[in-house]
C-alpha cells in the first residue's frame, strides 16, 4: 500500500516517500528502506508511512525491525486503519489480537464496494450465499416475519434471504458497501454499524452472517448478541473458513474457526440443535478455501436437519 495514498501532512516527507516508491519499483529495497526512513524522521507521527516501512523491511525478510515499524504504526493511529497490528502478529509465533480492528474493515471494503461482487462472484466463485440458502432448504426454512443480514456487503446474501423474508434488514460497518447494497433495493432498511458492538435491542426470526465472521475473529459476543436478538425458535445461520485451531488468524488477514470451536459457543448460548456442512467457500489463489456452513436453531424451532453430508450437535 503506497504511503503517499494517506499523506503525511509533510510535503518533503511525502516527496521522500514518492521516491522511496520509486526505489522499491526499481528492486532497490535498501534505497527504499533509507528514503522512506528519512520521511519519517520529518513525520515521525505517520501511521501509514511506518506501515509502509514495515511492508518493505518484511519483504526483504527483516522480520524484527518490520515488528517494530508496524508497532509505531499502532502507537501513531490506535484505530488502525490499515491493519499494521495482523502484519506484525503474522510474523509473530503467538498472535496477539482476536478479531481484525473495525477501522481496518471499514477502510478495507469501502475500497472494495465498486468492484466486489464481480471480483468475489467472477474471479474467486464465491458461493457463500448459495450455501446459505441450501441450508436453509435443506431445515425446511421457506419464509420468515423479520430477517437481518449480519454484514450485509452488497447484498450478495441479501438476495438469496428476500423470498423468504416479510421484512429484511442490513447492518454493516462500510457504508461504501451499503451504497452498493441500497442499489439492490433488496432491503427494507440499512444499517451502518460496527457488528461486533451492536446491543441487543430488535427481534429477528433469522439472522444471516454470509462470509462475515472470518473478519471477527473471536466470536464469543458476536453468537451471544445472535442469540439475545433472536425470538424463540429462531434460526442463525452462517459460514466460516475451517481452520484446525479455535480462532486462527492466516495470512490472508482472515481469521479460521474450527467445529469444535464454533460448535461449542452455540451450545453455551443456548442453542438446541446446530448443523454444521463441509462446503468450498470460495477460491484464493487458485486454491479451495474449505468452510463450514452452519445453521442453529433456538429452543421451540420446529426446525428440522436432513443428512447430505452434514454432522448434527445437539445442544
Amino acid at each position: 500500500m503506497h504511503g503517499t495514498r494517506f499523506p503525511s501532512g509533510d510535503p518533503q516527507a511525502d516527496r521522500r516517500a514518492e521516491f522511496a516508491e520509486t526505489l522499491a519499483h526499481l528492486g532497490d529495497a535498501a534505497g527504499a528502506i533509507e528514503a522512506l526512513t528519512g520521511a519519517l524522521e520529518l513525520a515521525p507521527g505517520w501511521a501509514a508511512g511506518w506501515f509502509r516501512l514495515g511492508e518493505y523491511l518484511e519483504a526483504t525478510g527483516d522480520t524484527e525491525a518490520a515488528v517494530t515499524a508496524y508497532n509505531r504504526a499502532c502507537a501513531a493511529d490506535p484505530a488502525d486503519p490499515l491493519g499494521a497490528g495482523l502484519r506484525r502478529d503474522l510474523l509473530r509465533d503467538v498472535p496477539l489480537v482476536d478479531r481484525l480492528p473495525p477501522a481496518f474493515v471499514e477502510l478495507l471494503f469501502d475500497q472494495y464496494a465498486p468492484r466486489f461482487d464481480r471480483a468475489l462472484v467472477d474471479r474467486l466463485g464465491y458461493r457463500g450465499p448459495e450455501q446459505l440458502g441450501q441450508a436453509l432448504d435443506r431445515a425446511g426454512i421457506i419464509r420468515v416475519d423479520r430477517a437481518l443480514d449480519l454484514g450485509c456487503g452488497t447484498g450478495l446474501t441479501g438476495a438469496v434471504l428476500r423470498p423468504r423474508s416479510g421484512w429484511l434488514a442490513g447492518i454493516d460497518i462500510s457504508a461504501g458497501m451499503l451504497t452498493e447494497a441500497r442499489e439492490k433495493a433488496l432491503y427494507d432498511r440499512l444499517d451502518q454499524a460496527d457488528i461486533t458492538a451492536l446491543e441487543i435491542g430488535e427481534s429477528y426470526d433469522l439472522i444471516a452472517a454470509g462470509d462475515v465472521f472470518n473478519y471477527i475473529g473471536a466470536l464469543e459476543r458476536t453468537i451471544g448478541w445472535c442469540a439475545g436478538s433472536l425470538t424463540p425458535g429462531g434460526t442463525l445461520v452462517f459460514n466460516v473458513e475451517q481452520g484446525d485451531g479455535p480462532v486462527t488468524l492466516h495470512e490472508g488477514r482472515r481469521f479460521r474457526h474450527s467445529r469444535a470451536y464454533v460448535a461449542g459457543l452455540l451450545d453455551e448460548a443456548g442453542f438446541a440443535r446446530v448443523s454444521c456442512t463441509e462446503c468450498t467457500l470460495r477460491h484464493d489463489r487458485g486454491a479451495p478455501v474449505a468452510a463450514l456452513t452452519v445453521l442453529a436453531s433456538l429452543p421451540g424451532s420446529t426446525v428440522t436437519y436432513q443428512g447430505d453430508g452434514e454432522s448434527e450437535v445437539p445442544a
